[in-house]
């Protein structure tokens, strides 16, 4: 019988949870330290207790980084049983928490299929979700049909929800007069800004916050505390929009924790390169160490077809600098709904940009695959590579598409290979190449 609400609560009562005990063995940690890093907010087990499938995670800067995949369906693509393959692929290639971002249809069995089925993390955008539920247009929409749609998410299960939070009725006068070249291309924040706009109401999710806050302890819910005014090119990054509504997901974080219910604080969409550590810098003060959750950062504008390339090296960049969570982006970003491939594509390049990112904060264990498959290499041990690669199926198949005349070498270098003469000069071998 549980004596806690949420993990948050657990933690600050000294109680080590099923949940944290399952973390620690993960990521080398001991208990103690999950336990005090969730209790001080710094580290989140998005488990909502309604899902029990769960095979739970910890995001937190001193865990290993987290990747978030975007799936759903859409009225072009409209397929629920397509989008469940690609959830399932998802995790098997790794993926630690699935979104689901379903605009279109009846969403509630394929997000009821999902917490009894999968046992990732799922996270939802309620906003979203209102028009679907309601099948009324957005301005019609009242603060307690928001509030509604977000507790019968909770009771379906979902681990996080990503609220915007943070834009208020002074943000409309700021896009107006900041004249900014994407304005907000947050899907959830536009729609907010619109209701703001049509009803001249406040937002409901920052109005009626303490109120959410009570459905979400209920159900241990983390909040995910959306960034609608991240910015959407590299000339937004770091406007005035952007960092004002930082400040205010900091005031929320702190209203939260008031109340033991866990909080992710997202981040920027696209910034350039040499802006990101600051900005991760600059959250993690303001929002007093809470978990960031970043949006790519996409590091430039100009490759549409490529973004899952541009998107992880920004990620890598955001990661090392203190991110914890990274939501992988496909190449499809900006173009189409993305199919089981360029899933898979997006995946591999996040998980890429986090594992990178961990090595370089030192994350206890992290670099062991890469100490391995060096020394799998050196001993041309090509079983043991396929094993300790991140997509084993992609490099096998490059490698027996081109294979070459002799196993202890590839195709590009032949007899000339520097291992392979390396072993033998070593080794007081005569060292044929023609």
């Amino acid at each position: 019988m549980r004596t806690y609400k949420t993990q948050m609560e657990a933690a600050r009562m000294g109680i080590v949870t099923p949940e944290m005990k399952a973390v620690a063995a993960k990521e080398y940690r001991s208990e103690a330290e999950i336990r005090e890093w969730v209790a001080r907010g710094q580290a989140v087990i998005c488990a909502n207790r309604l899902h029990t499938c769960i095979e739970p995670n910890g995001v937190g800067s001193m865990l290993r980084t987290k990747i978030n995949v975007n799936l759903g369906v859409s009225r072009d693509c409209k397929d629920y049983a397509v989008e469940m393959r690609k959830v399932m692929a998802a995790v098997e290639m790794g993926a630690h928490a699935i979104m689901d971002l379903s605009s279109h249809g009846d969403t509630q069995p394929f997000r009821r299929k999902l917490t009894a089925q999968c046992p990732a993390m799922i996270g939802t955008v309620p906003v979203y979700d209102s028009v679907i539920h309601y099948q009324r247009d957005l301005a019609t929409l009242s603060a307690e049909d928001f509030l509604d749609v977000i507790r019968l998410h909770a009771q379906d299960g979902v681990d996080f929800v990503t609220l915007h939070c943070g834009i208020t009725r002074k943000t409309i006068e700021q896009i107006r007069n900041q004249k900014r070249k994407m304005n907000i291309v947050s899907r959830g924040g536009s729609l907010i800004f619109a209701w703001m706009s049509m009803t001249g109401q406040e937002n409901p999710f920052y109005e009626y916050f303490d109120e959410i806050l009570e459905i979400c302890r209920e159900y241990d819910v983390t909040i995910s505390l959306g960034d609608a005014c991240r910015p959407g090119c590299l000339a937004d990054a770091g406007d005035v929009c952007q960092i004002e509504e930082l400040v205010r997901l900091g005031e929320l974080t702190r209203r939260a924790w008031e109340k033991d219910v866990q909080v992710m604080v997202e981040g920027p969409g696209h910034m350039p390169m040499d802006q990101i550590a600051a900005n991760m810098k600059l959250q993690q003060t303001i929002c007093m160490g809470a978990p960031f959750y970043v949006l790519g950062p996409i590091v430039t504008d100009i490759a549409p077809g490529y973004d899952h390339i541009t998107s992880a090296i920004g990620g890598a960049i955001a990661a090392a600098s203190g991110a914890a969570f990274l939501c992988y982006v496909t190449p499809a970003e900006h173009l189409a709904l993305p199919d089981v491939q360029d899933v898979k594509q997006g995946i591999i390049a996040a998980r890429i940009a986090a594992h990178a990112a961990d090595i370089a904060k030192n994350i206890p264990h992290a670099r062991d695959l890469d100490d391995a498959m060096a020394d799998a290499r050196r001993t041309f041990d090509w079983d043991r590579q396929w094993e300790y690669a991140l997509d084993p199926q992609t490099a096998k198949a490059i490698r027996e598409s081109r294979a070459p005349e002799q196993e202890d070498s590839c195709s590009m270098c032949g007899k000339f290979c520097a291992v392979r003469s390396m072993n033998k000069a070593l080794q007081g071998e005569y060292i044929d190449i023609l």
